[in-house]
């Protein structure tokens, strides 16, 4: 089995991840995660360029490489690790808007045999994060690489509504897609979660976050459905 390289969503750390990888490992495989801290993230705030997530993310797989004497891994990004690693598949030059210099970590997509999104945001109408998103739709639009398998998930839990206890759903959908009553799985809404020319998966009754109560994406219970999509 291929190593497998897990990229946090935005603003998480490595730690809430844990328990992902160590199932992962128990299936068989060598699993890393990107070691981001909370902090990390804060130089990409207000929709700063995502570098030093990228680096983080091309140190960790090239030593999953490295230790496991292999030339491909599975990548997992979850929430805003799936279009950041899109990004690091990308050989165009990936430049801020306040970087004057490119800092791109370019042509990763021959080190990839899957990537897997687990409730990635793909799209968005937040201005925060439109000009990254906007970078990665424009230059690499859906499954772009055909010598990468792309599987996206997405969660049907929560449908969002101006009701109060669904009013949290309803806000991030309508800043993700522009539509607040459709189904999501409390924070990226179905339509935003898929790719075309991806392999879509839809899996019920899961929340977004790895810190939500219940079940997530990453959780024991709910590997099955997308787990067999790895090498």
């Amino acid at each position: 089995m291929l190593p497998t390289v897990i990229l946090p969503g935005y603003l998480e750390s490595a730690i809430a991840y844990l328990p992902l990888q160590q199932a992962l490992q128990q299936l068989g495989f060598p699993t890393f995660t990107v070691p981001l801290r909370r902090r990390d993230w804060l130089p990409t705030l207000g929709g700063r360029p995502i570098t030093p997530i990228l680096q983080q993310l091309d140190r960790t797989v090239k030593q999953a490489l490295k230790q496991s004497n292999t030339t491909q891994i599975n990548l997992i990004g979850h929430s805003a690790g799936g279009w950041i690693s899109r990004i690091y598949l990308g050989e165009k030059p990936y430049l801020g808007r306040k970087e004057i210099e490119s800092q791109a970590l370019c042509h990763a997509h021959p080190y990839i045999a899957n990537l897997v999104t687990l409730g990635t945001p793909h799209i968005s109408q937040e201005r925060w994060t439109r000009w990254n998103l906007d970078f990665v739709n424009n230059n690499y639009p859906g499954a772009f690489y055909p010598t990468v398998r792309y599987i996206c998930v997405a969660g049907k839990t929560i449908f969002g509504s101006r009701l109060s206890s669904k009013w949290l759903a309803y806000s991030s959908y309508q800043q993700t897609c522009g539509v607040g009553n459709t189904w999501g799985d409390g924070i990226t809404p179905i339509m935003a979660a898929h790719l075309e020319g991806a392999e879509n998966l839809i899996i019920e009754n899961i929340n977004h976050s790895p810190r939500s109560p219940g079940l997530w994406y990453g959780s024991a219970a709910v590997l099955p459905s997308w787990v067999t999509y790895l090498s």
